[in-house]
């Protein structure tokens, strides 16, 4: 697996996409793209459902760092007996006691009885050597991001395991297909992707390789699923599903910084305050770790053949180059320490609102506004579309200039009158920020008037460079996308894709329902803008989006 990802849990706290038992480092080699399913392995959502792994079986957990001891307290609170096996000796025995003592805090907190504690201490065995795995039913390995390392561990206990024993990696970087292949019987070897903390997330990614087999992709499915977990399918790709389509919340952030439209501070306010995330990419890499997120970054990017989809950010090369990793040095995007002080976002000064404005057609997914302004008792006329489709319609200011939502092309090249755009929001009556990107022929009156606007409903209002697709509606645009195209290549059901992304990186939306919720056509006419603009590949929509937005189809439709 890769190191750590920390994604911000409900109420802002920081969780992990998974996290190396060793510590933080980077993947150690590629994974090659994801291959066609073998004969006989089941296609995404399609695993047949069988009965879990019964109580009495053995489970065995390979590696006993931070993801190792958590997979294996989640199997021992399950039920379990649970085996324990580390190649530095001493080191299991060390982990046993960690999870005992971690028990004793759920017994503290009350949500375990001492009876159950001791239950499940009795249930919990340090290995000194892989031949006690011998009756294990399923062995998860949580070591070294090493390839030869995990298929020389799994050589070895194909040596020691029954036939019918499942085996395990929570590799997030590389390809199970390629760790399976130095086995004799590769159809019993799968993903199960855990998040750390393991006892505490509910997403495990259940893996499928080139060669597994589909009784044991649902063996393992019912399995995580009895544990208390929700699992998801998916099939063998760089990434599985949430690494994979998560890539552009952190990317465009950094692109618009990169294009000096915005600064972090300003950029992580406003996909937080507007676009309902968590945590702003920047602040949420300085958690994770300037170089892990690059390394997860540029392990991607390679293994997608160098996808342009998939670029890593130079900026943020840079500061790895530098040694600005983030909080555990100090210093990323933001400073930390007792007497660093935090940026504050760009926020205009307070403008006077227009007493009147005339709202032309349709404004698709910033329909709500017109109902917000007239209550703020701004007056509103109605008139004629300027351009026909939905979400082209725009508000007129005093003087003829158009605010409009942004369709990926940037403001200036606007031939038709002056224009200002503003920015994509999960709820525009909620919404507590709004960007705006003038194009360079707006006067500072015209821009006061849009400022004043967006005040008067309440928001606070971020003025900033002219950016195609400004920030949010960039990054949500992309992100439906990826995992639009997911769905299409077969990764993973739509469904399953949604769940991951929700409880994997915390989304406010899973992507594809925030796709049906503005529209496939929408999504895919702010990307057609933004490749015009970008004509690198980087932002042309994937075939299934374009097939969906053609048909008129919902995104999570089967």
């Amino acid at each position: 697996m890769t190191a750590a990802e920390p994604t911000p849990a409900p109420g802002g706290k920081a969780r992990a996409d998974s996290v190396r038992p060793s510590g933080d480092a980077a993947p150690a080699a590629p994974a090659p793209a994801s291959v066609p399913a073998a004969a006989g392995a089941p296609a995404a959502g399609t695993v047949p459902v069988t009965a879990p792994l019964g109580t009495d079986r053995t489970v065995a957990v390979v590696g006993t760092g931070t993801m190792g001891a958590g997979i294996a307290q989640v199997a021992l609170v399950a039920g379990h007996p649970v085996r324990l096996y580390d190649a530095v000796p001493g080191r299991a025995a060390e982990a046993a006691e960690g999870i005992a003592a971690r028990l004793g805090r759920l017994v503290e907190k009350g949500r375990m009885t001492p009876a159950d504690r001791d239950a499940a201490r009795a249930r919990l065995t340090p290995a000194a050597g892989i031949a006690e795995l011998a009756d294990a039913a399923l062995v998860v390995e949580a070591v070294a991001e090493d390839a030869e390392v995990k298929r020389g561990l799994f050589t070895a206990l194909e040596e020691v395991v029954a036939d019918d024993c499942l085996l395990a990696t929570n590799t997030s970087s590389l390809s199970v297909t390629a760790v399976a292949g130095a086995l004799r019987r590769p159809g019993r070897f799968l993903g199960l992707h855990f998040f750390n903390p393991a006892p505490l997330l509910p997403l495990v990614e259940v893996v499928s390789g080139f060669a597994t087999d589909a009784s044991a992709a649902a063996r393992a499915y019912a399995t995580a699923a009895a544990w208390g977990k929700t699992p998801v399918r998916c099939t063998d790709t760089p990434g599985f599903i949430v690494n994979r389509v998560a890539r552009p919340f952190y990317a465009e952030a950094f692109r618009v910084y990169e294009e000096r439209a915005a600064d972090p501070a300003t950029v992580d306010a406003v996909l937080r305050e507007s676009g309902g995330f968590r945590m702003g990419p920047f602040e949420l890499t300085d958690l994770i770790g300037q170089d892990v997120n690059e390394a997860v970054t540029h392990s991607v990017w390679e293994s997608f053949f160098r996808d342009p989809r998939f670029t890593p950010s130079l900026a943020q090369r840079r500061l790895v180059e530098s040694g600005l990793h983030g909080r555990k040095s100090g210093r990323g995007w933001y400073a930390y320490g007792e007497d660093a002080e935090r940026p504050a976002p760009h926020t205009a000064p307070p403008c006077e609102a227009p007493a009147e404005v005339t709202v032309h057609g349709d404004l698709g997914p910033a329909a709500p506004l017109p109902g917000l302004i007239e209550e703020a008792g701004i007056g509103i006329t109605r008139g004629e579309a300027a351009r026909a489709g939905a979400g082209a319609g725009f508000i007129a200011l005093p003087g003829g200039t158009r605010l409009a939502l942004t369709d990926g092309s940037p403001a200036t090249t606007d031939t038709a009158g002056t224009l200002i755009t503003f920015d994509l929001a999960l709820d525009y009556r909620t919404a507590a920020r709004i960007a705006l990107a003038p194009s360079e022929r707006a006067g500072p009156e015209a821009v006061a008037a849009a400022i004043g606007l967006f005040q008067a409903l309440g928001k606070q209002v971020s003025v900033v460079g002219d950016v195609p697709g400004l920030i949010v509606a960039r990054t949500v645009a992309l992100l439906v996308d990826f995992a639009a195209d997911a769905v299409g290549r077969g990764v993973a059901s739509a469904e399953d894709t949604d769940t991951a992304l929700r409880l994997g990186v915390n989304y406010p939306r899973g992507p594809l329902e925030w796709g049906d919720a503005l529209g496939a056509r929408w999504v895919r006419d702010v990307l057609l803008n933004l490749h015009r603009v970008y004509p690198t590949g980087r932002y042309a929509p994937s075939p299934y989006l374009l097939r969906r937005a053609a048909a008129g189809q919902n995104l999570l439709e089967s």
